[in-house]
């Protein structure tokens, strides 16, 4: 684990690039099916609902169990993931891009989700991305996401499936008061794993699952 603070470095596309070169060991390693962590959200969504994926990868497996029942969007900075997912999971739609300068009209979505992605942006960056997912939702919609249970500093580690990797991130109480400064009220915390398969997942890697909803009107202070 080496801090990762140069000002001058381009952290972003240091994830876009790894991403890009370690496509195929970490799809082995993804599990291919979707948990019973998505029924927090498509439980309460009605068929068609429009739904976005923040950090979709190749599609594999939350934006292919998504689109069983949803119109689905995901959005991903790795073009080699993209491409992927598109092979994958047909019924989407996807976006090659840093989800930070996408753009969408408000009230676009009845649902969201970023699972194992957030963490990949500075972040600094964060609050803008809530108030953004929060600005895109419908009024009653749903943002559920895997997040970190504590702050770290933004560091890069060399081993991951091969390539050099960046994380940067706040701890789960502040990431609840941000949330509900945007305007999200917290209607439940879980605890998932890290999504891989049982050949490749650490005992003790965990992330908290927080579902939030946006106000049916007015916004917070972020």
């Amino acid at each position: 684990m080496k801090p990762a603070d140069d000002p001058t470095f381009d952290y972003k596309s240091l994830v876009q690039r790894g991403y890009d070169r370690c496509l195929a060991a970490y799809d082995e390693a993804r599990k291919s099916e979707a948990g019973p962590e998505l029924d927090f959200l498509t439980r309460r969504l009605e068929d068609g609902a429009a739904v976005l994926d923040v950090g979709c990868g190749t599609g594999v497996p939350y934006t292919r169990a998504l689109a069983q029942r949803f119109t689905v969007t995901g959005v991903d900075s790795s073009s080699e993931m993209i491409k992927q997912a598109r092979a994958n999971v047909p019924k989407a739609s996807f976006i090659h891009g840093d989800v930070m300068s996408v753009e969408f009209p408000p009230s676009s979505f009845n649902g969201a989700i970023a699972f194992y992605s957030v963490f990949h942006l500075p972040r600094e960056e964060h609050p803008k991305l809530f108030r953004n997912i929060y600005d895109w939702l419908l009024p009653g919609g749903y943002f559920l996401c895997t997040l970190t249970r504590l702050s770290e500093e933004a560091y890069t580690e060399d081993d991951f499936f091969g390539v050099t990797m960046y994380w940067s991130n706040y701890g789960l109480e502040e990431y609840k008061e941000i949330l509900t400064r945007v305007g999200f009220s917290i209607l439940g915390t879980s605890v998932i794993g890290h999504g891989y398969t049982e050949a490749h997942q650490a005992p003790h890697e965990n992330h908290p699952l927080v579902l939030a909803q946006k106000q049916p009107t007015g916004r917070g202070t972020v």
